[in-house]
């Protein structure tokens, strides 16, 4: 269950200095036969590099390929090509529906075959926040989304569809986390230099290879849980802060069904819980009220580690994702990124490491900061953004489905759309 992050189609695989500056005579060509070969399969190894299909198989680049023209139709012909030098430059393709821009890169040696490829954005032709909501709201399953402008009254609302629906959130709770250690900060109580042990290792993540009890700063613990969602520094930071402290976060920000959400779990105990072995746990787990199953927590932190899960049980369809998940509503989201924008002093830089789109759609904005969450069935996106003009603004959307896993790119894509039509 890893934070998904930005939209990174295609790899990067950059040559050295010397061979760049070299003259490459087959950009412009290489630009022209891009539109092709992103309306018809079969010149993939004509076109790229080997050290490209390393990186992405041809299957998988044609998977993409299917992507881009569900979601903006047919390549029509080649828009813009602005060269930063002979071999890389930002190229535009004009499909029916959008405009998208790569970034491409060519050997500078003959015959120039492509070694980067990059989307780094969509203009979709009439765009509205009405057409990308009505889009999310055609979502299979259940979604929820929500726009505000935030204010010292207050969050202005701008644009939403169902912002009160709670939906599985995945590892955006780990804003909450953020959250609480910020508010321990700024009340004296804890440093963001205090060192203590990564003491919950988790299943997934680069602190799980770590070793157990390495020690790590706040900051570092934060940063990864945060950029990285990496799992281990989540759980390990949720305790350490003290379980209590963090759920009352969401009574601080205003949570508006803390009964389904509360107590937070760890990562390991989410996962452990579903696993099979545990059913009778999860069934009374299920049932119970929070105080009580903050009651089999403690009484069951035995069977409830990392130790117990079998992560491919669960990593390719959903798993009682209506019922042992984290839970907030659109609404809820945007009230706690409008508590960190107030309250959040370093945690805004950690928050802006991982933007959760594309470098070119991110920098449209004088500070992103993002933090989402997907697993089978679920995936979730929020976004703190200040614009140019100083104005802050926050945006939710989550979409859930207990009956099969989601197309990732496609709701990364809509959520890009509605902060570009925003940053507007």
């Amino acid at each position: 269950m890893r934070a998904l992050g930005a939209l990174v189609l295609f790899a990067l695989a950059l040559l050295p200095l010397a061979a760049r500056a070299q003259v490459a005579p087959t950009y412009q060509a290489r630009a022209q036969q891009l539109v092709m070969l992103l309306a018809t399969d079969g010149a993939e190894r004509d076109f790229f590099s080997t050290l490209f299909l390393d990186a992405v198989p041809v299957d998988q680049w044609r998977k993409l390929t299917a992507d881009l023209r569900r979601q903006y139709g047919k390549p029509l012909s080649l828009g813009s090509v602005r060269q930063n030098g002979p071999t890389a430059g930002q190229v535009e393709v004009r499909y029916e529906r959008a405009t998208v821009g790569f970034t491409l890169v060519v050997a500078s040696q003959p015959p120039g075959r492509v070694v980067g490829l990059q989307v780094v954005g969509a203009k979709q032709a009439d765009d509205s926040l009405i057409k990308v909501i009505n889009d999310i709201d055609a979502l299979p399953g259940r979604s929820a989304f929500a726009i505000a402008r935030l204010t010292d009254s207050g969050p202005q609302w701008i644009a939403s569809r169902e912002p009160d629906r709670q939906m599985a959130i995945g590892s955006s709770f780990k804003l909450y986390v953020l959250a609480e250690l910020a508010r321990a900060v700024e009340a004296g109580e804890r440093r963001w230099s205090d060192v203590i042990p990564l003491a919950r290792k988790s299943f997934s993540g680069r602190l799980a290879a770590y070793p157990v009890n390495a020690p790590m700063t706040h900051h570092s613990l934060a940063a990864a849980m945060i950029a990285e969602s990496d799992n281990s520094a989540a759980d390990t930071l949720l305790l350490a802060l003290g379980r209590g402290k963090v759920d009352a976060l969401l009574l601080r920000t205003g949570h508006a069904s803390t009964d389904a959400a509360l107590p937070l779990l760890t990562t390991a105990e989410a996962f452990a819980l579903k696993m099979p072995a545990n059913g009778d746990l999860r069934r009374r787990y299920e049932a119970a009220s929070p105080d009580q199953r903050r009651a089999l927590l403690r009484e069951n932190a035995a069977r409830l580690d990392a130790k117990a899960v079998d992560v491919g049980s669960v990593a390719e369809t959903p798993v009682y994702i209506d019922s042992l998940e984290w839970f907030a509503s659109p609404k809820d989201e945007v009230a706690l990124l409008d508590w960190l924008r107030r309250h959040g002093g370093d945690a805004l830089p950690i928050m802006a490491v991982n933007p959760g789109i594309a470098p070119a759609d991110a920098a449209r904005w004088r500070y992103l900061g993002y933090k989402g969450g997907s697993e089978p069935g679920v995936m979730a996106m929020n976004f703190l953004a200040q614009a140019s003009d100083g104005n802050w603004y926050a945006v939710s959307g989550s979409w859930n489905n207990p009956t099969t896993r989601l197309d990732e790119p496609h709701f990364v894509a809509l959520m890009t759309r509605a902060l570009n039509l925003l940053a507007r």
